[in-house]
């Protein structure tokens, strides 16, 4: 399969699938390089291509002309044939060797302290560039984050997320509700905060190696949020959820993050719980994470 625009890419194999499209591993048969090239479907109305996907495309263009070291590549975009009411379409990006679930996996005996600090370091810079310019990734999860051969973090599926699903997904894990902030799972309006929360699941993943909270439902994601970082109070319950009851979540043996994973140090675990703070306004930001003692005092325990 080729694909001819500006650029010749000939696709080698598939590398993910999700409900919106397929990843490929493909080549660049212009420059020899290989790239990542995403297939998906955008639905048009009576007018084409709808203008927000037009507008987030410019925004990813001019996201990436700033060349940011943590955020992936887009190399072009090629349009395919229109099918019905949708358009083909292919997103190319800098081909990146894995993703942090398959990174996880490949280190079993784990990470010292100081690389968990370098990584974190770099999920928080390329998020704060993302905030910085007004956009949300609203799905951070160790599927999303690439890393290099060289060990350093590259965040994918940002910006189109919010019209279709653009993401990287290298591997075939379905997508779970394990990293989603409390106000999304109670179907709330959410900012730039829902990322922090999923950033702070993310550290915790790194030093322990297996995911925070595992819900299997909305209900029961928070009942496993509120078993770690406690029930709020009912007047900080939010009025417009009337979904979900604040009295209908009892926290019985209240677990703290180091006694899940006691190899997590006293400076991290309390920067994942100045992320992981059921009130959106309060956690901190990523620009203000960045100076937490986690990143500026001394490492301790490498």
């Amino acid at each position: 399969m080729t694909f001819e625009r500006n650029y010749t890419y000939e696709a080698l194999n598939s590398i993910g699938r999700g409900a919106y499209g397929t990843v490929y591993r493909a080549k660049d048969k212009k420059t020899g390089t290989d790239v990542a090239l995403k297939k998906v479907y955008v639905p048009l109305n009576e007018n084409g291509v709808p203008v927000n996907m037009l507008r987030e495309i410019t925004l990813l263009r001019q996201l990436n002309a700033s060349d940011h070291p943590n955020i992936v590549r887009l190399l072009d975009v090629c349009y395919g044939q229109q099918v019905e009411k949708e358009l083909l379409m292919y997103l190319v990006f800098e081909f990146v060797e894995q993703d942090l679930a398959t990174y996880i996996e490949k280190n079993p005996k784990g990470f010292s302290t100081d690389h968990i600090r370098n990584l974190s370091r770099e999920i928080l810079n390329g998020v704060d560039f993302l905030h910085g310019n007004r956009v949300v990734h609203r799905d951070l999860k160790p599927q999303n984050l690439l890393v290099t051969s060289d060990g350093h973090i590259k965040l994918a599926d940002f910006g189109l997320a919010r019209t279709y699903d653009c993401s990287m997904k290298l591997t075939s894990v379905v997508v779970t509700l394990w990293y989603r902030a409390p106000e999304v799972l109670l179907g709330l309006t959410y900012a730039t905060p829902v990322d922090i929360w999923s950033i702070g699941c993310i550290i915790y993943e790194l030093f322990s190696l297996k995911p925070l909270f595992c819900g299997t439902t909305e209900g029961d994601q928070l009942s496993k949020i509120f078993r770690i970082i406690g029930k709020p109070l009912e007047e900080e319950w939010p009025e417009e959820t009337v979904s979900i009851k604040w009295s209908s979540f009892d926290v019985i043996n209240q677990v703290k993050i180091n006694h899940l994973s006691p190899n997590i140090d006293e400076t991290a675990e309390n920067l994942i719980k100045r992320m992981l703070i059921f009130n959106p306004k309060n956690r901190v930001t990523a620009s203000d994470a960045l100076n937490d003692p986690f990143f500026t005092e001394e490492p301790l325990n490498v």
